[in-house]
C-alpha cells in the first residue's frame, strides 16, 4: 500500500506550530474489504491494522494524498478492549491538505486491533458474458465474468472484494468530496464525521477462477458467495484478490451448460425495416439449469459450435438489464441476412361506398391484397413470428394458402407464426380490409 499514509505522534502537527515530533510508523493493514457498488461510483473500504497505543492521549496521523478517498467519510473503531479506548475525535489541521488527526485515550498500552472505515470512488466493476450455443441451438454454455476496475489512486492488496447490485441514493459524489481542497470545503477543525459504513442489504453463489495476470500468481477455482439483502444483491469472491491502482481484472464468476433456449426471429417493418432480427430467450429458473440466484445486467457475446475440430462462429451480441430468479430475458442479437422475409403489395382497391346528400363520401372501405414470402438458408429449422401493423382498429382480414396462421396481437396488429425447415421455403397471401367513415 503505497499513498494512504498513516503516523503515531507525541503531539500534533498543526500547520503553522512547527511542533518538533517523533513518528511511529503504523503497521502495515493487516486486512482489507472493498465492498464496490456498481450503481454509483462508491466503494466501502475496512481496513484493519494493529496500533500500539501507550498509556494516555495518542495522535494518530492518516494521510490521502492522490487517492480519491472521502476524508468525510473516515471512522476508527477498537475492535478489542472498546471500553479501554476512546476515540475522542477527528481533526483536519488548519492549511494541511489531505491530513487528519485522530485523538485516541487510551487506558492500556501495548497492540490494539482497529478497524479503520471510508468511502472512496474509482473502483467499479461490471459484468459480462459469453454464450456458445450447440450445433442444433437448442441449448446453450452460460459463462459469466465480472471484471473489477481500479482508478481509486490506492492499490489494495490481498483485498476480500464484494460486488453489491443495487440502486444507492447519493446527496454527494464521492470522487468531488476526495477532491476538495479541505474536507468540508473550509480550513479548520470540524465535528467528528459521521460513519462511512454503507447500509448493505442482500447475498447469493457461483463459481470461478482467477484469471493470470501481472497482479496473482493464483490460479485455483474461485467461488463467488451471493447474499440476498433485501433491495441489494451481494456477490463476495472467495479468497482475495491484489488489484493495484490503474489495473482492471478478470475474474469468472459462473459456468453452466446445456440451458434450454428459444430462438426466435420476428420480422416488423414499422419497428426493425426491412430486415429479419434474431432473439434468444432463456429463463433463470431451474428447469433451464438457472434460478439459484439473480444475474447481474451486462453484455453478452452469443458463439454457436459448428462441431467441427470445436470452432465457433459469431451468432451476435446484446445488452440487458439484471434478470431476478424465475424471469425470462429476450436477448436481441441484431439483423441477419440468412432469414429473409419479403412483404409484397399484391392489389388494392376501395369498395362500399357511402355519400352524403351533396356527394361527399361518408364512408368506404380499403382493400389490400398481400403477398409474403418466407425463405430460410440457414442449415438448421428457424421459427419466424411476423407481425403487420395497421392504420386503423376497423379491418378484417382473409388468409389464403397452407401457411401462416394469424393471431391477434392488439387492436390494429396482427402476428403471423411460421416455421421453416433448414434452407426452405414459404409464402401465404392474405386480403386486408379496412373500414373508413361511416363504414367503422
Amino acid at each position: 500500500m503505497k499513498r494512504i499514509r498513516m503516523a503515531m505522534a507525541a503531539a500534533a502537527v498543526c500547520g503553522a506550530a512547527q511542533a518538533k515530533v517523533d513518528l511511529v510508523t503504523v503497521p502495515t493493514r493487516d486486512t482489507v474489504q472493498l465492498t464496490i457498488y456498481n450503481s454509483a461510483d462508491m466503494t466501502l473500504v475496512r481496513e484493519s491494522r494493529a496500533l500500539t497505543l501507550k498509556e494516555g492521549m495518542n495522535k494518530l496521523q492518516f494521510s490521502w494524498a492522490n487517492t480519491l478517498i472521502d476524508p468525510t467519510s473516515l471512522e476508527m473503531m477498537p475492535t478489542l478492549n472498546a471500553d479501554k479506548i476512546d476515540i475522542q475525535d477527528l481533526v483536519y489541521p488548519p492549511r494541511v491538505k489531505n491530513l487528519g488527526l485522530w485523538n485516541v485515550d487510551s487506558r492500556i498500552s501495548g497492540k490494539s486491533p482497529v478497524e479503520i472505515s471510508y468511502l472512496t470512488s474509482g473502483l467499479s466493476w461490471r459484468a459480462f458474458y459469453m454464450g456458445t450455443l450447440t450445433t442444433d441451438e437448442k441449448t446453450l454454455r452460460l459463462q459469466g465474468y465480472v471484471r473489477v476496475t481500479n482508478n481509486s489512486g490506492e492499490d489494495y492488496e490481498n483485498a476480500q472484494t464484494r460486488l453489491i447490485v443495487g440502486k444507492v441514493h447519493m446527496l454527494d459524489q464521492i470522487a468531488a468530496l476526495a477532491r476538495q481542497q479541505y474536507p468540508y470545503g473550509r480550513p479548520g477543525p470540524v465535528a467528528r464525521p459521521m460513519s462511512g459504513k454503507a447500509k448493505v442489504k442482500k447475498a447469493m453463489v457461483m463459481k470461478g477462477v482467477s484469471d493470470a495476470s501481472p497482479m496473482s500468481s493464483d490460479f485455483a477455482r474461485k467461488e463467488i458467495k451471493k447474499e440476498g439483502l433485501s433491495e441489494y444483491f451481494l456477490y463476495t469472491i472467495e479468497g482475495t484478490e491484489t488489484i493495484p491502482t490503474g489495473w482492471s481484472k478478470r475474474l469468472p464468476s459462473f459456468d453452466v451448460d446445456e440451458i434450454p433456449v428459444v430462438n426466435l426471429y420476428k420480422f416488423e417493418q414499422e419497428r426493425y425495416g426491412h430486415s429479419v432480427r434474431r432473439f434468444l430467450s432463456f429463463k433463470n429458473d431451474e428447469k433451464h439449469e438457472l434460478g439459484e440466484t439473480p444475474i447481474p445486467g451486462g453484455s453478452m457475446k452469443v458463439y454457436r459450435s459448428t462441431g467441427e475440430d470445436a470452432h465457433l462462429a459469431y451468432e451476435g451480441s446484446s445488452n440487458f438489464k439484471y434478470i431476478p430468479v424465475d424471469e425470462e430475458v429476450e436477448l436481441d442479437l441484431g439483423g441477419v441476412q440468412n432469414v429473409i422475409v419479403e412483404a409484397k403489395l399484391m392489389k388494392q382497391a376501395t369498395d362500399t361506398h357511402k355519400f352524403d346528400h351533396k356527394g361527399n363520401a361518408i364512408g368506404w372501405d380499403e382493400i389490400h391484397d398481400y403477398k409474403i414470402e418466407v425463405r430460410n438458408t440457414r442449415p438448421v429449422p428457424v421459427k419466424i413470428e411476423i407481425k403487420r401493423n395497421f392504420k386503423t382498429p376497423y379491418w378484417d382480414l382473409k388468409k389464403a394458402g397452407d401457411h401462416g396462421e394469424f393471431e391477434k396481437d392488439d387492436m390494429d396488429t396482427v402476428k403471423f407464426t411460421l416455421e421453416l425447415p433448414p434452407e426452405s421455403k414459404k409464402e401465404f397471401t392474405y386480403q386486408l380490409t379496412t373500414y373508413h367513415g361511416e363504414n367503422q
